[in-house]
């Protein structure tokens, strides 16, 4: 979650988790009807974002992902590209960050799955950043804001507040709750009041803060955004008469469970929302990112400027084909079970990672189209397995695998029913995912491609059911050894 006062303008914005959509910095033109902009199509929740001079940087939740804390770069809110990872050692699986500048130095807050709450900072956004420094405080989704004479506060979940050292690297006094939430109709049909995503920002006289509500998935009009405003920032709180800010008011619209608002500023006192909603029969993508603008109303309130369900998507989260030629690994790619630099490395156009017995080891990245195809040259050390496969979890993947010179399919991350056949020149494999059944391939030199005699339904890979992630494409290995990765080839279908 996010919140930020910058101490050299009147106003403040900050931003947390999963995305990407953009607005101008200018005004819309005459009879221009305003727009939500996807940015971030794809698995990018909780979506964090701050101004400094003419550049935006956004970054969003990373899971367990490894390197995490993508970074993203933009001039105009529409067009983003990636920056760099800011987290390169693990602590635990990372949620809704907050993202601010605080007198010329750069802080992301997070929590994890294995308590408490970091903090990483940095001189430049694109790094270096530092190792994680852990905040003792618990909760989810911190919020920061510093008011104009230098006094910073972390928020978190359920309405709860503690005040921050000077550095902004610990607490110094015990939390406590200055916000109840908002009571929305009882048929608003919600997974749970849920109240989350504490992101702050000041415009004179009043603190704005942005709250999620709800639950995050769960039926398709649950989650939401709500705003409070307070001349405190220890309240008390009067909450907005054009709650919720944002909301999925009927299954049936495009985009559904949109929630986890920040509310940020960009040129000429134009403002704008960030948060994230899953794309309607596609929920297997997880949460994208989107960017709306809001207007400030005679009473000093902000609402959308969006009128009617007017959405562009962006493609910002375009996959290339790799080579693997350039000695770092490209931004696109991250890793589930790896931990440590030294586990992968690249060499004479080549990534090659290590595996264990006992632990999948899956290199990934986040589609941003839900139909496609991509081909891969992998192998292995003896007795070393490795596939190419859309991953959700450890639990859950499905595709093709290899062993010893044996191919074979897998679904629900174990050996299908499929044929086994074996031939130690299988060096290619193939996917492509169209309308959530994979259909599979393989070769002896990448040119002739074998169809495989199964293909397999994945519709069941999405968030309802088995959490709240993403169906993702990857490269596992596992046993004990080496995988060797090459010729990655990706295609978008329509």
């Amino acid at each position: 979650m996010k919140s930020i006062y910058h101490p050299l303008l009147p106003f403040a914005f900050f931003l947390s988790p999963f995305l990407f959509a953009f607005l101008p910095s200018c005004p819309p033109a005459l009879g221009q009807t305003p727009q939500t902009n996807i940015v971030l199509r794809g698995d990018f929740p909780d979506p964090t974002i701050i101004r400094d001079g003419d550049t935006f940087y956004m970054t969003n939740s990373s899971y367990e992902y490894y390197p995490g804390l993508l970074i993203w770069k933009s001039k105009d809110l529409l067009h983003w590209e990636r920056l760099t990872h800011a987290l390169n050692n693990y602590v635990g699986e990372v949620w809704a960050p907050d993202m601010v500048k605080y007198n010329d130095l750069y802080y992301i807050y997070f929590p994890t799955n294995r308590g408490g709450n970091f903090v990483i900072t940095a001189k430049n956004p694109a790094g270096p950043w530092s190792e994680p420094m852990h905040i003792d405080i618990k909760g989810i989704d911190p919020g920061h804001i510093a008011t104009p004479d230098g006094k910073r506060y972390l928020y978190l979940n359920s309405g709860r507040m503690a005040p921050l050292a000077a550095d902004g690297l610990s607490v110094t006094d015990v939390m406590k709750q200055v916000y109840e939430g908002w009571i929305y109709p009882l048929e608003y049909g919600v997974e749970c009041f849920c109240l989350e995503s504490p992101k702050l920002v000041y415009r004179e006289p009043y603190y704005y803060m942005t709250s999620a509500q709800g639950g995050t998935s769960g039926p398709a009009t649950s989650h939401m955004a709500v705003s409070a405003r307070s001349k405190s920032p220890v309240g008390p709180w009067e909450n907005s008469p054009y709650n919720p800010v944002v909301r999925t008011w009927k299954a049936s619209e495009p985009w559904v469970s949109k929630g986890h608002a920040t509310v940020f500023s960009g040129a000429q006192d134009q403002w704008y929302m960030v948060y994230h909603g899953y794309e309607n029969g596609h929920w297997h993508m997880g949460r994208s990112t989107m960017i709306e603008p809001v207007e400030w109303t005679s009473d000093g309130w902000y609402k959308s400027q969006v009128k009617d369900l007017n959405y562009q998507i962006i493609n910002n989260n375009e996959i290339i084909s790799d080579d693997f030629s350039k000695p770092d690994l490209n931004l696109q790619w991250s890793f589930s079970g790896i931990t440590l630099k030294d586990d992968y490395w690249i060499k004479k156009g080549q990534l090659t990672f290590n595996t264990l017995e006992d632990k999948l080891h899956v290199v990934h990245c986040i589609t941003g189209t839900p139909n496609y195809e991509a081909s891969v040259k992998l192998s292995t050390t003896e007795n070393a397995e490795a596939g190419l496969v859309v991953y959700f979890t450890d639990a859950y993947f499905a595709g093709l695998g290899i062993k010893n010179g044996v191919l074979f399919d897998l679904f629900n991350g174990r050996k299908h029913w499929g044929p086994e056949i074996k031939n130690p020149d299988i060096k290619y494999l193939k996917l492509r995912l169209d309308h959530y059944t994979l259909y599979l391939s393989y070769s002896t030199d990448g040119k002739t491609w074998q169809p495989y005699d199964i293909a397999l339904d994945v519709t069941g890979y999405q968030r309802n059911i088995l959490g709240v992630y993403s169906l993702k494409l990857g490269i596992y290995g596992k046993g004990q050894g080496t995988v060797t990765v090459d010729d990655f080839v990706f295609k978008s279908l329509m």
